[in-house]
């Protein structure tokens, strides 16, 4: 009986898992985040799995839209965080999966009685094991239920996913255009300048009035603080995007960063295709429907939980000096008060709730995907109309050029034909810099890159 206890104790301890601490250090992650850069080889290698190109030479001479997206999805902490989730509803599957422990009993007992038969004993001893049996398939429901919400916290990295790419993309869109913006009120601040020199000097022979060099003036400083808030605009955007990325601002100090994702725009654009993609394809409600079908097997389960499990008692016992064995089940719940109506009606109202929840999503990545649509078309409408604008203005620069030439116009004159180019050059970029944020405004609804689409 020893040998016997001894094995079982053995048994039950050798599959335990151990505690094994790991402590934080705040001082060590805040220097880990301030040493992070882009010139990591293992940032290398994870652009290189996952864009299908050898990331060479490395340093990367450039970084463009695809390649800072890359890095956002290795540094960024929103993704670790669906990504720790995602390993939580992992593990909660093992726990589904367990089945139930037996139970050892160790009956002891003394039974008060005199006198004795000679041969008897007043003591009651042995071992039993209580054996649980679940019925009605309730491990496969768990099972289930937890598979399908582990699949909802797949593919909700997914959608977090796409959350970084598009705050990626506005985030260097606003640096792009802080930078256009930049070079664009330099030429113009310049050319403002040498307006406001020549005003002067005619003022001074008589040939304008104080209000005119004024009014230049007042344009200057218009211009110059123009350009100094463009410049504040290039610094705070460069800063967003390193946050972007989930990096220090330090990081992108010399980066060189391209803007060519920006230089497109798309005239057709399917709606039936992007109607289908924003209903089918957003990981948000793929996520939602996974819940549903997880709201599905809860509802089997407790339908299950009706029927009562089995607990099976097979024990060995010795009493008054004789060996008895048993065989017995106890522990089976009488449904005689409930069936557990309770359960299944909330069960129920949760699969309805899961289901009204996709429908909803999908109606909004439908209405979004209108909305983003007309938002587009109305967008290239006014860089249609800033880009007529433009070529009108320099239609009028280069006649002026032409009578300047000829000496028929002076250089006072060519200078206010080249401002009205550079105040609709800013017109046009302006309408530009719309319409890629309209193009973001359609990706996020469909969660889908435009350019992918138009080129099926």
């Amino acid at each position: 009986m020893k040998i016997l206890l001894l094995f079982i104790a053995m048994t039950m301890l050798s599959g335990c898992a151990s505690y094994h601490a790991r402590p934080l250090d705040l001082p060590s992650m805040a220097k880990a985040y301030e040493d992070r850069t882009l010139n990591s080889p293992a940032l290398q290698n994870y652009i290189t799995a996952n864009s299908g190109q050898n990331a060479t030479p490395w340093p990367l001479e450039t970084w463009g839209l695809k390649t800072l997206t890359l890095a956002a999805f290795y540094y960024s902490p929103d993704l670790d965080v669906a990504r720790a989730k995602w390993g939580t509803t992992r593990a909660a599957i093992t726990t589904a999966a367990q089945r139930p422990n037996p139970t050892l009993l160790l009956p002891f007992q003394y039974t008060a009685a005199s006198p004795w038969t000679v041969g008897q004993s007043p003591w009651t001893f042995g071992m039993g094991l209580d054996i649980p049996v679940e019925t009605a398939g309730k491990r496969g429901y768990r099972v289930a239920q937890a598979t399908q919400l582990s699949d909802a916290a797949l593919f909700n990295i997914g959608n977090v996913a796409w959350q970084v790419r598009s705050r990626l993309r506005a985030t260097l869109l606003d640096l792009y255009a802080a930078t256009r913006r930049v070079s664009i009120l330099a030429r113009q601040t310049e050319t403002q300048s040498q307006i406001v020199d020549m005003l002067k000097n005619r003022l001074t022979a008589g040939a304008v009035s104080a209000l005119e060099v004024n009014q230049a003036l007042i344009t200057l400083i218009g211009n110059r603080t123009d350009l100094a808030n463009a410049q504040k605009q290039v610094q705070d955007a460069r800063v967003r995007l390193a946050s972007a990325i989930g990096v220090p601002a330090s990081a992108l100090s010399s980066l060189n960063i391209r803007f060519d994702a920006f230089g497109h725009t798309y005239p057709d654009i399917e709606s039936r295709d992007a109607h289908r993609l924003a209903t089918l394809n957003r990981a948000d409600i793929l996520s939602a429907l996974a819940q549903y079908q997880a709201s599905q097997s809860a509802l089997q389960l407790q339908i299950a939980n009706q029927y009562p499990d089995v607990h099976l008692d097979p024990g060995y016992t010795w009493t008054q000096g004789e060996d008895q064995i048993s065989f017995g089940a106890s522990g089976i719940a009488l449904p005689i008060f409930n069936h557990n109506q309770g359960q299944i009606a909330q069960a129920e109202a949760r699969r309805s709730e899961a289901e009204a929840n996709v429908k909803s999503l999908q109606a909004q990545a439908f209405n979004e995907t209108d909305s983003a649509l007309v938002n587009y078309h109305a967008t290239l409408k006014n860089l249609s109309q800033g880009e007529t604008l433009l070529a009108t203005q320099r239609k009028q620069l280069a006649s002026v050029q032409s009578l300047f030439n000829k000496g028929e116009a002076d250089r006072l004159a060519l200078a206010l034909a080249q401002q009205a180019v550079y105040a609709s050059v800013l017109a046009r970029q302006q309408a530009l810099i719309q319409v890629q944020q309209a193009i973001g405004q359609f990706e996020d609804a469909m969660q889908h890159p435009l350019p992918r689409l138009v080129a099926r």
